[in-house]
């Protein structure tokens, strides 16, 4: 949606911080959905391998997995802060734009950021003990260092946290003008 556009909906205001979190999460989404050329590069692979010649490879057909969870993860927070999530706009429009601040300021506070913490501090220790036993494939053939993919799950949900923390950041602005609001747009895709 363009700034520009007159039929565009109002936005929450920007505030320094959450411009700054927009913008390097932005950044960092754009940098990883690159991995998408990978992941289906590897997957096309695996297809020619495994249905044309002939010759399947577990290794492969994990890498594609791991290639697919590991995008999807980290770019969630691309997709939080893009506003390119699925909402329930049909009830969510009918409200003013002060009132979906409170709702989404009330959700992010008490929903959101609680559970990612306590999921996120879950995971880790999950990847950590990954690490300690050099967990593995139980494939012969399959990938080593399981670690590595459980590591990017709490990494992901921690950059979706961040993506929250910032549009709460809005939500106070718009409902308490703290932080101050400045003048430059919501960065956008």
């Amino acid at each position: 949606m363009s700034v520009n556009d007159s039929t565009a909906a109002p936005e929450l205001p920007t505030n320094r911080l959450s411009y700054r979190l927009d913008m390097a999460i932005l950044v960092f989404g754009r940098a990883i959905s690159w991995l998408w050329l990978a992941t289906m590069a590897v997957v096309l692979t695996n297809v020619v391998n495994r249905f044309i010649l002939g010759r399947g490879s577990i290794a492969v057909e994990e890498l594609s997995w791991h290639l697919f969870g590991a995008t999807m993860i980290l770019t969630l927070a691309y997709a939080v802060v893009s506003d390119d999530h699925v909402r329930v706009d049909v009830i969510r429009e009918k409200f003013s734009l002060r009132a979906q601040a409170w709702i989404e300021l009330a959700g992010i506070a008490l929903l959101a950021l609680p559970i990612l913490y306590l999921m996120a501090e879950a995971l880790f220790e999950y990847a950590y003990r990954a690490f300690e036993r050099g967990e593995h494939s139980q494939a012969p053939s399959g990938l080593p260092h399981r670690f590595v993919i459980k590591s990017l799950i709490p990494i992901g949900l921690t950059l979706v946290a961040v993506a929250l923390f910032s549009r709460a950041l809005r939500c106070t602005t718009l409902l308490f003008g703290f932080p101050r609001r400045i003048l430059q747009n919501t960065p956008r895709h």
